[in-house]
This record gives structure tokens, sequence and C-alpha cells, in this order.
């Protein structure tokens, strides 16, 4: 039995999965299989991941939460196109894309291959980033046609999480006024989740906590220059794990201001907004947990975002240029670097993965300018396993818009999967060499650049 059944009916549906036509395996996470212990052969996998077959027999069910979407509040959402089938070591598994549930809001129920290619891959690449993420067992291929903008066909991600709770199920409680709800939420959580926080001030530690998982995984995306797209308060894990990639984007050319969403028509969600806006779905649930928290509690806790955010974000910006002790001048040195990638429009990770090589970097005069202080910088310290450690936190391989979409167009138009089995590999490993593949660490050609999303993306 899935540990959130416990909480019972007000917090879920129980569903059927409705399987697609002519399903197949297109790649299975072998290493998440292992740690997860599940003894399936292939065959068995594709019927479980399909929903084809029940996983140990236990009962899928689909969640129900609200949210703030676009800063606008709906009081009802849920999953509308994923259930929990199940639970391994500690983590559930979760199908998305295997039928309509009555959260679906007139919707079919259905991913397309081209969403979850992109969903799958992406889990591979936060968790090889190591940023925290839900992460993705296996992708399912079917001949199930489905409507997008177009007809497509579908497809379906198993992906696993220790939990996949919201801000948005405490929102919808709140909204209800259904405050044993919010409180047996809340335990539930604590009890799992937050060992640490069972003292006298369980509620208020409780929610530092999130803040705190949350300004480091924002810091983390900052860093590495990833944005989410749809930073709806329904997309906020209470856990801080990245979820549900959609129209996500890793910044190529340096642009704080990237939107990667095309539906983001005031750039609500871009890269340069995403600390602020956290702390703005952070608000929320703090609103949410007012039957539990005093206003003056919840106002202090929020204050310390800010502190936090700029903690974990200057230690991973001196980690990237290489600076292991701190120094007053570091951020103005930093943040000069980013002021000349954006005026000579640089690529984002490459120029940092070649700070560890300088000789590599732009020989424009602005550039030798600056790297005259950097490399003054570096003698600080003289850290003999510098460029070691650069290389450990900054990526030689990212998810780029056109890889994806490369990928995407052999399966779609081929029915040739390799491409995303060689993605895979490189993602969940980013940092390594891989000798050989210097062509997907080349910028984007003239029609990806600045790809824009959609929602279905």
């Amino acid at each position: 039995m899935l540990d959130f059944a416990s909480l019972g009916a007000d917090f879920f549906a129980e569903i059927t999965t409705q399987p697609l036509e002519n399903t197949f395996l297109i790649h299975k996470n072998q290493a998440l299989k292992s740690q997860l212990q599940l003894d399936l052969d292939d065959k068995s996998l594709l019927k479980i991941a399909a929903g084809e077959q029940k996983f140990a027999g236990t009962q899928p069910l689909a969640s129900i939460y609200a949210g703030h979407q676009f800063g606008h509040f709906v009081p009802q959402l849920g999953d509308g196109r994923c259930c929990l089938i199940g639970q391994a070591q500690g983590q559930e598994l979760s199908l998305k894309g295997a039928g309509q549930t009555p959260f679906s809001r007139g919707a079919d129920g259905r991913a397309v291959l081209r969403s979850s290619i992109r969903e799958y891959l992406c889990s591979a690449a936060m968790n090889g980033l190591g940023i925290a993420t839900t992460q993705a067992l296996s992708l399912v291929g079917s001949s199930t046609q489905v409507y997008r903008e177009q007809i497509e066909t579908g497809a379906i991600v198993l992906r696993t999480a220790p939990s996949h709770i919201r801000f948005g199920h405490f929102e919808l409680f709140a909204a209800r006024g259904q405050v044993a709800q919010i409180k047996q939420l809340a335990d539930f959580i604590i009890k799992n989740y937050y060992p640490d926080c069972q003292g006298k001030n369980r509620y208020v530690d409780f929610l530092n906590e999130v803040t705190k998982r949350t300004a480091l995984m924002i810091s983390h995306w900052q860093a590495q220059g990833f944005t989410h797209g749809v930073m709806n308060t329904d997309n906020m894990s209470i856990l801080a794990l990245t979820l549900d990639y959609g129209p996500f984007g890793f910044m190529e050319t340096y642009n704080p201001g990237l939107v990667c969403n095309h539906s983001d028509h005031e750039g609500r969600y871009a890269f340069d907004q995403q600390p602020g806006v956290a702390l703005w779905n952070l608000a929320r649930l703090a609103d949410s947990l007012a039957s539990l928290i005093d206003a003056k509690q919840a106002k202090s806790v929020l204050e310390k975002y800010q502190n936090y955010l700029v903690k974990y974000y200057s230690k991973l910006m001196r980690q990237k240029f290489g600076l292991m002790e701190k120094s007053d001048d570091d951020n103005l040195l930093i943040g000069d670097f980013l002021q000349l990638l954006l005026q000579h429009k640089k690529d984002y990770s490459n120029s940092l993965r070649q700070l560890s090589e300088p000789e590599k970097l732009d020989s424009n005069a602005d550039f030798a300018t600056w790297l005259k202080r950097y490399q003054s910088r570096l003698e600080q310290e003289k850290n003999a396993n510098r460029i070691t450690l650069m290389k450990q936190i900054n990526p030689k391989f990212i998810l780029r818009n056109y890889l994806a979409e490369t990928a995407i167009r052999k399966a779609e138009n081929d029915k040739n999967y390799a491409e995303i089995g060689v993605l895979f590999d490189l993602l969940s490993s980013p940092f390594d060499e891989h000798l050989g593949f210097e062509n997907y660490t080349f910028e984007p050609p003239d029609w990806a650049k600045n790809l824009q999303l959609s929602c279905s993306s």
C-alpha cells in the first residue's frame, strides 16, 4: 500500500489506468531500477510502466490539489494525467500519461512522445547535475493517437520521488477551510520526510526547512542556468524537488531575462525572476498554514529565504569560478564576467567550463582585462585541485533544446530512439569528458536559437 493512501479519501481518488495501444519500451533507467531493487524483466516492466498491470497489487491513485497558476488562484486542480501506482524503497512510482482522472478537467489525460522524451531526458540531466529532482525510470511509446496542436503519438513516463506532494495540496484545504486536513497533511509530511521537525515548534520548523530546501534548489537552478518555465504553486514540491518538466530550458547564450515558455507573455517565470517567484510561492504556502502558524512566525521564516538563497548561490558560483575561499570582491568579479557574457552573447555553460582552461576563452580585449583580475584572484589561493574541482561543477553537457529536438524528430519521424539513449548517458554524467562526443557541446544552430516551448512540451 502507498504511504500516501493512509491519508484517506479526502486527499485522492482511486482510478483505473487507461493503457495505450501497441506499447513498447523505448528506454529504461537501469541505475534507478537497481536502486529501487525492482526484480522485473523488460516485459514485466513494460506492463507496469504502460499502466497495463498493477504494481504489486497497489490501487492507483490521483491526488487532488489547488494552486496559483501565473499568479491566479485555481481552487481545484489535481493529477489530471498522473497517478501514483506504487512504492519501492521509499520512492513513490507515478505514471504520467496513463489516461483521464477525475481531475483531468475535460482533458484526455495523455502525454505525447515529444513532451515525454523531454521530461525523461531532463530528469536525467538534473539528477546528473546534482539538482534535487523527480527521476524517470522508464519511457514507453505507443501507436495511440493524441491531439495537441496536431496529431501525435501517446507516451508514458514512469517517474519516481519520495513524495509528489505540492504546495497546492495545502492550498486546496486552506481554501476550503478544512483545517483538520491541513494538520493531518503537515503531520504526515513531518513524520515521513522531515523527522527533525518534531519539537514544540514543529510547524514553524517545517516551514523553515521547506524554505531552506527551496532556496537551495533555486540556487542550483540559477547557478546551472536552468529555467523551469511554469513555477505555479501546484508545480512546487513540498520536498523542494524539481517537479513537472514542461517548457523548461537550459540557458545557452547568456541572457538573465530568458523566457522559455511561449505562454508566459509577461515574463513572470523568466530565468532572473525565479528566485522572487519561489519566495512568492512560499508565502502562499505560509498562508495555507495559517491555522498552524501565526502570521508573525511565518513572516520571520520567510525573511530568512533571501539569506539562504544568497548563501547557497554565492557558494555555488565561487565553486564554479574555482574560488574555494570567500573574498569581498568575488561577487563583483563574478558579476563582471556574467556581464561580459551578456554583452558579447557568449554561451553560459561552455564559457564557465572553459574557465578551468582560461586560454580557451575569448581573446577579446574586454575578456583579457577581466582575465588579469581573475588570475590575480586565483593566485591568492593557489589551489592545486582547482581545475578538477571546477570540472566537477561546470558541466560539459547540458540538455540543449536543439539536442532534445533532434532526438524527438528522429523518434517521431524515423522511429529511431537511439539518440535518446546517447543523450541519457551523456546527461547522466555531464561533468565527464566523454571523448568523441564534443559535437554535443556545440552551440545551437540558427534554426534552434531562442526556442520557446508550450506547456504541452
